[in-house]
């Protein structure tokens, strides 16, 4: 582990913590440094003289086998600079590079103290190869990174990875669990184990679907917009966690992506129920890896006002809509936040969640609900640079309202059931199924979209709701079941 100058060899304590248990760990102070000694000639401080410094440690504590290489700032210039001297490549398996070697670069005629400014100096110029595998951990918080400045480096580094977190220029001590994570993803790759998704997903030139080498956990996936969802995200590459209530539906969902060559793992999950959600996630993220992206879906119907809706079944409703997305938030956002390399959530909500109706009380208001939370959960996870979207279906043509409960004063069996038969026919004229609404969380998701309405019902009460609500207050005295 190579620190930058001057910072100490402290800078690791957070990833050499991580990797103790699996590797040798050696760590020095640069010159000028620490216990090391200091020269008192500027002369002395130069990229070639780290470059120098490196190679006597290899050559004191491993002169027999290859070395995992990890750099910070000036080290890890001074590792690069290393890696480009004959014989190099048999003495190194792999370079992990946490500095920003583009920002290093063009501190060569601005550097305020005078051994940086000889180290910026004496940085050899661009345009030697490097053979060893390299990985570069790029912070996009640190505001001299010019991140295009790596994009040629592939020209002249062959076997090269590149991760991009969102962290400042102290990543190693603010996010140390990425970089172990990466070190040790490289490390068992070269050792021949099989690649790691988010190491394959860093692989430069790797060319791959739009969700390739990603893990996507659907709920409500049996039927509907969450089975829809779950295939649309299969065909474009990712690995399914598919989970519903209902065992054989969800298990023909993983059996359809399965049979178009995809893969996918069945689970039952009851969503309302949060230590279930826990545990589902618990056993999910050990077997399978922390999902990239979480697609809370699962929901039901109701339709009913306030005072006819009996109290259980209004709960049932927010338990399951509302409690289940803040269950899944919960669960796996934590998750998300602690691995540190981002991620994406989606929440289905629907147009019900900026329309109000008498007749819908509990289903409005339960979307509300998400639509609201997400919007606080959205400002608080973006540090972490965790997506969030909030899904707005409208008229969809599923299977919901064949699902839906309704709790109607007045009406019979049979007039309920003649209701329940044209909200079925209006619903599959409409002729708009849940594969739309899988295309718009796939585009959402790409562009870390916020809000993302579906259907034009949808997008002309979204505005309203922003322009003219007393309009809509107004039509929620209308009987719309």
């Amino acid at each position: 582990m190579v620190n930058g100058w001057p910072d100490p060899h402290q800078l690791w304590d957070g990833v050499a913590a991580r990797l103790a248990d699996r590797f040798r760990i050696v760590r020095y102070d640069n010159r000028g440094v620490g216990k090391s000694s200091v020269p008192k000639q500027i002369s002395s401080y130069s990229v070639a003289g780290l470059a120098d410094d490196l190679g006597a440690v290899i050559a004191a504590v491993d002169p027999d086998g290859p070395v995992h290489l990890l750099g910070h700032g000036w080290g890890s210039v001074a590792v690069w600079d290393y890696l480009t001297r004959p014989g190099s490549n048999a003495r190194v398996a792999s370079f992990t590079s946490v500095s920003p070697v583009d920002r290093l670069l063009r501190m060569r005629h601005r550097c305020p103290l005078r051994i940086h400014r000889a180290l910026a100096k004496s940085v050899p110029g661009p345009g030697r190869r490097v053979d060893v595998p390299v990985q570069l951990i790029v912070a996009a918080n640190d505001p001299s990174v010019r991140r295009r400045g790596f994009d040629d480096l592939r020209r002249r580094v062959p076997r090269l990875w590149r991760r991009d977190i969102r962290a400042g220029e102290q990543s190693p001590t603010s996010h140390p669990q990425v970089v172990a994570a990466a070190v040790g993803e490289l490390a068992d790759f070269l050792d021949g184990r099989p690649p790691a998704r988010s190491l394959l997903r860093s692989q430069v030139g790797r060319e791959r679907p739009d969700f390739g080498d990603t893990l996507v956990s659907v709920t409500g996936a049996g039927s509907g917009i969450g089975r829809a969802t779950a295939l649309a995200f299969a065909r474009a590459g990712a690995e399914l966690v598919v989970s519903d209530i209902d065992e054989v539906t969800v298990a023909e969902t993983a059996a359809q992506i399965v049979e178009s060559g995809g893969v996918a793992h069945p689970y039952v999950l009851d969503v309302s129920d949060a230590a279930a959600v826990e545990r589902f996630a618990v056993e999910v993220c050990a077997t399978h890896g922390v999902p990239d992206i979480v697609v809370n879906n699962a929901g039901i119907g109701q339709a009913g006002e306030f005072l006819t809706t009996p109290a259980d079944q209004w709960d049932r409703v927010l338990d399951i809509n509302f409690g289940g997305v803040v269950n899944g938030c919960r669960a796996f956002g934590k998750r998300l936040v602690e691995r540190g390399t981002g991620g994406h959530i989606v929440n289905v909500a629907s147009m019900a969640s900026y329309a109000p109706s008498k007749s819908l009380n509990a289903y409005c208001t339960s979307k509300a609900a998400v639509y609201m939370f997400s919007d606080c959960l959205r400002a608080e996870l973006d540090s972490a640079g965790v997506g969030l979207t909030t899904i707005c279906p409208g008229v969809i043509d599923t299977n919901i309202v064949a699902a839906t409960r309704f709790d109607l004063l007045g009406r019979t069996d049979e007039s309920l059931q003649r209701r329940r038969e044209q909200l079925q026919r209006l619903f599959r004229y409409r002729r708009y199924g849940p594969d739309k609404v899988a295309k718009a969380i796939l585009a959402a998701v790409k562009t870390n979209k916020a809000t993302r309405p579906v259907a034009p019902e949808a997008y002309l009460l979204y505005g309203t709701s922003r322009i003219a609500p007393q309009v809509l207050r107004s039509t929620a005295r209308w009987d719309l079941v």
